[in-house]
């Protein structure tokens, strides 16, 4: 995995009440943060997430979500996976304003 060359590549899509956001997940970290872009071999861009939780019942899952929450402002029930449940990679829909949410996403990847 490598970081996108561009800066216009983004991991989510517009849908049409909020985001689908592709996240690549690092479980057992010595710290939950978001870590950046990944693009895999076929060039899709995930953000990548690290949480200190182990994927065990859903706890790497759970921590994902608690940290989307916390960094984008969002209730839990706007914040919901669709994908990729017991893999590395997942999607989640996040619900809202699709433009404030990207400002969001944005403003939390440059931050870290």
């Amino acid at each position: 995995m490598s970081v996108p060359d561009s800066l216009d590549a983004v991991p989510w899509v517009v849908c049409a009440d909020g985001l689908m956001l592709a996240v690549r997940v690092t479980p057992r970290a010595s710290r939950g943060m978001i870590d950046g872009l990944w693009r895999d071999a076929e060039g899709q861009v995930w953000l990548g997430v690290r949480v200190a939780a182990a994927p065990a019942d859903g706890a790497a899952n759970e921590s994902v979500i608690s940290m989307l929450c916390i960094q984008l402002s969002l209730k839990k029930r706007d914040v919901s996976l669709v994908s990729g449940a017991s893999a590395r990679l997942k999607r989640f829909r996040l619900s809202g304003d699709p433009k404030q949410l990207a400002q969001r996403l944005t403003a939390a990847m440059e931050s870290r």
